[in-house]
């Protein structure tokens, strides 16, 4: 197993993404120390104390984004460290302070903690697409997007995006603190995270797909979404620590799709559920611009086909009883 042995950290250890990459890490055989914001919450720590391996190698810590120092105990002895955690909302209610400030202040408080460790050798941030593909002027169809790409920043405050806005500037004060401090990072930007939910709680775009289940409701304007696995993102959060090649900044992206071709699939596999009838029709899609794989295809990790993504969340969703049929 290539973990045994060593230590490493996963901050925000109960979310989404956080979930899967405490469990795959703990089947590589590392020792996992998790950060949560309340140990006396089964909802944030029962499903991780379930892992394989969880007795032996799983030590859980609380932390608070907003608290200086308050990651060094649970990074203390870590050969690296994944921080996962930042606020994820797209509400309308949510105001700059509470997505901005805990994401950047979080993000540094994490990395001064890395800079008081010696024995950290690599940090993976989770950052996402939103600091990549928001532009004033939509992108082209012709369009390439690639890890070169940055999200207009004064766009997205002018329109008060703050979730985006939270995700641009806490990778720039990353990269900015890792250069001033001679810190080795990864920054991974995933765009839609689809699959299975090991935590309780339902993940922010399970909610987005549940809606468009239920509801037809549609969260992307042209009705295009851009999907990837959580287990595949994971997987690639391990891939990005234990290559010594993996640098600078990689899109997570595996298939770009209208929502009514997601949707005809879920009803393939389930024609028992009643979908929206507005999708019972071939819709007129308009075209969409291409992300490059290249650079995430260097992370060697394998992508879980569409189909079985859209499945293994119906299945999530219906034994966790948020979809009924």
């Amino acid at each position: 197993m290539s973990g045994e042995g060593k230590a490493v950290c996963v901050t925000g250890g109960s979310g989404f993404i956080a979930s899967w990459l405490v469990k795959h890490l703990l089947l590589r055989g590392y020792t996992v120390h998790s950060t949560v914001l309340n140990l006396r919450d089964p909802n944030q720590v029962a499903h991780l104390l379930a892992f394989d391996g969880s007795n032996e190698r799983l030590h859980l810590f609380e932390a608070d984004l907003l608290e200086e120092n308050s990651f060094d105990p649970a990074i203390k002895g870590c050969d690296g460290v994944f921080h996962t955690a930042s606020p994820v909302t797209f509400s309308p209610l949510a105001t700059k302070a509470e997505l901005v400030d805990p994401a950047v202040k979080g993000t540094l408080n994490v990395l001064g903690s890395c800079v008081r460790t010696p024995s950290v050798k690599r940090v993976v941030v989770t950052s996402s697409t939103a600091s990549i593909l928001i532009k004033e002027n939509p992108i082209s169809p012709d369009d390439v997007v690639d890890e070169t790409w940055f999200s207009d920043k004064e766009y997205v405050e002018e329109n008060k995006q703050w979730y985006i806005l939270s995700k641009i500037l806490a990778e720039e004060a990353a990269w900015k603190y890792a250069k001033e401090k001679g810190i080795d990072i990864v920054t991974l930007h995933p765009c839609w995270v689809i699959g299975p939910m090991l935590q309780p709680r339902l993940s922010l775009i399970n909610q987005l797909i549940l809606d468009l289940i239920k509801e037809g409701v549609e969260f992307s304007p042209a009705g295009n979404y851009r999907f990837i696995d959580v287990r595949d993102v994971a997987n690639a959060h391990i891939h990005a620590f234990e290559l010594p090649s993996a640098s600078g900044r990689y899109c997570l992206i595996g298939v770009t799709v209208h929502s009514s071709k997601a949707l005809k699939i879920i009803g393939k596999l389930y024609p028992s559920l009643a979908l929206p009838d507005k999708y019972k029709e071939d819709l007129l899609i308009a075209p969409s611009y291409q992300v490059s794989q290249e650079k995430a295809k260097q992370l060697g990790i394998t992508l879980t086909s569409l189909e079985v993504s859209l499945r293994d969340t119906v299945e999530s969703l219906k034994d966790k009883n948020f979809l009924n049929f």
